[in-house]
């Protein structure tokens, strides 16, 4: 409920400080005292958009501070859902600067808009002509037959469901996409992979085969060297091993006849050690030399395949082409593989569509037992309400298809007159007869759930004495379950608060302001007087008023 509203620098109203009480409050004034500025100055702190027209003073900011007792609406969940903090006495506050710039704070927080808008339609509902709008709308509709048919539950499981069942939607949906872009590719890629799987990279060394090929291809020439250089080191008069050894001998005898020759002769042995060395791995080399024309093709060929998918793949080495073997399997797998993902996907979405259709079936089922209640309550509250002969005929119609709440097409139609075909309530209703059906329909929905803060503005222009009081009655009796504030000219409606306040303006060196007092016993007496007879009342309007209080 709204426990306090403080308004400073807005519009005409330059200081305001009031407190409200649970049960119905009226409020009365003059046309043109200010009711409509209360009405947008509340709607400030409601997340409606400002500028710097609406600041009084232009040298001072405009602060509009609403404070609510949330305790019995189990809003905790919705700020935690908004990153709020959650006080039972939550207070709301906007500031407009002179520069136009707002500022909105919950609980001293700041916050953005659309955080404001997603708390404050639980707390407060300001229902007005342009809101009698929303009675034509069917998403509205749907609102409130399913609070009689107690549909809540179900629904937010059913729309749970449905976010998931479109999101898995879109995900074969992607699958199927991809399958055709990978086989448009797959027979290339494979054709691919099979051409580096023929090759065995994985046991190629590139530069061990460049040297047999080398090797093979040289062989006549490496034969022809290498049979010089053995007759070099070998030959028996004039090799060089021959000559070495006696160059050896001679420096051995030299040391032992002086020191001085000792270090020469063990760096000629060491070179003669090493030319043996030389000459028996040439005579290995010599002997395991074979000419092989047939190894040397197939080495050719070889070389010449991994070189030319080098080159098709843009890589010069064996493990680049190893990573491009590895892309293409994933890619091959990835296209024998969609099939089964598509599969198991389809499974899950028909599995999760039995679940719908089950929540589906289920919600239309209650609607269809809801609606004749909701038709007999409205018919019984619009006829008190002086639309006699009105009568509501709700129609659901099944569809083939999910929609936001079910699978129903609805139809909300309306006959004002005995006779006269139904039709459509936006094409049939008066802006007064709609009016008094959408007072009707929150009476109704407030048996079933826990409505927000109602605030009436004028909702009662155009009727007559008899109707207003059937309205002041229905108010009244919603005010038990809620706190429930109305604006309204006329006194039946007036008489029917737990409290009164009254706008009004005073004009004072040259400057206009708004006010609101609450009204004592005897004050209310001379407002509800005044909304009979107007300011020069009689005797018989204040006993009528005060009949009408008590």
């Amino acid at each position: 409920m709204l426990k306090n509203l403080s308004i400073k620098n807005y519009a005409l109203i330059e200081d305001l400080n009031v407190d409200f009480n649970n049960g119905l409050t009226i409020i009365t004034g003059e046309t043109g005292a200010g009711k409509s500025i209360l009405i947008n100055a509340l709607s400030l702190v409601l997340g409606k958009r400002s500028d710097s027209s609406s600041i009084n003073n232009l040298n001072k900011k405009c602060i509009v501070e609403a404070t609510f007792d949330l305790a019995n609406y189990n809003l905790k969940k919705i700020f935690s859902e908004n990153n709020l903090d959650y006080d039972t006495d939550t207070i709301i506050r906007r500031e407009i600067l002179p520069s136009g710039k707002s500022r909105a704070f919950v609980n001293d927080s700041p916050v953005v808009l659309n955080q404001l808008t997603a708390i404050s339609k639980y707390i407060i509902d300001i229902h007005s002509q342009h809101q009698n709008l929303d009675l034509v709308n069917v998403d509205f509709q749907f609102d409130v037959i399913d609070s009689v048919a107690n549909n809540s539950k179900i629904l937010r499981e059913y729309k749970l469901k449905l976010f998931e069942y479109k999101t898995l939607l879109a995900q074969l949906s992607s699958l199927k996409h991809t399958k055709s872009e990978l086989s448009k590719a797959f027979d290339y890629n494979n054709h691919l992979l099979e051409e580096i799987n023929g090759l065995n990279i994985s046991n190629i060394n590139l530069n061990d085969l460049e040297n047999s090929h080398k090797d093979l291809s040289n062989f006549e020439d490496i034969k022809i060297d290498l049979n010089h250089s053995i007759s070099l080191l070998n030959n028996n008069e004039y090799g060089i091993i021959s000559l070495v050894n006696n160059l050896k001998n001679s420096l051995k005898k030299l040391s032992t006849k002086s020191n001085t020759f000792l270090s020469l002769y063990d760096r000629i042995n060491s070179i003669y050690i090493d030319l043996d060395d030389v000459s028996s791995d040439l005579e290995k080399h010599n002997d395991n030399l074979t000419n092989n024309p047939r190894k040397l093709s197939e080495i050719s060929d070889l070389l010449s395949n991994v070189n030319n998918v080098l080159r098709k793949h843009s890589v010069d080495n064996i493990e680049d082409l190893i990573e491009v073997q590895l892309d293409l399997i994933n890619k091959v797998s990835k296209s024998n593989n969609i099939d089964s993902e598509i599969s198991l996907l389809s499974l899950k979405i028909s599995k999760l569509k039995i679940v719908l259709l089950d929540l589906a079936k289920t919600l239309s089922f209650n609607r269809l037992n809801a609606i004749p209640k909701l038709v007999i309550s409205l018919q019984e509250i619009v006829n008190d309400l002086g639309m006699k002969s009105a009568e509501f005929l709700i129609e659901i119609n099944s569809q083939d298809k999910f929609l936001s709440n079910g699978f129903d097409n609805l139809e909300f139609k309306f006959s004002a007159n005995k006779g006269s075909d139904f039709k459509l309530l936006k094409q049939s209703a008066s802006g007064g007869e709609i009016s008094r059906i959408m007072l009707a329909i929150k009476s109704i929905i407030a048996n079933y759930r826990k409505l927000p803060t109602l605030m009436f503005d004028e909702i009662d222009t155009g009727v007559s004495g008899e109707i207003s009081n059937k309205i002041g009655v229905i108010m009244k009796e919603m005010s038990s379950r809620m706190q429930i504030f109305t604006i309204t000219h006329l006194p039946q409606i007036a008489a029917k608060g737990e409290s009164h306040f009254k706008v009004y303006k005073t004009e004072l060196d040259n400057s206009t302001t708004t006010n609101l007092i609450k009204l004592n016993n005897q004050d209310r007496i001379v407002e509800i007087a005044k909304m009979l007879e107007g300011d020069n009342i009689s005797s018989s309007a204040v006993a009528h008023a005060k009949q009408l209080l008590n």
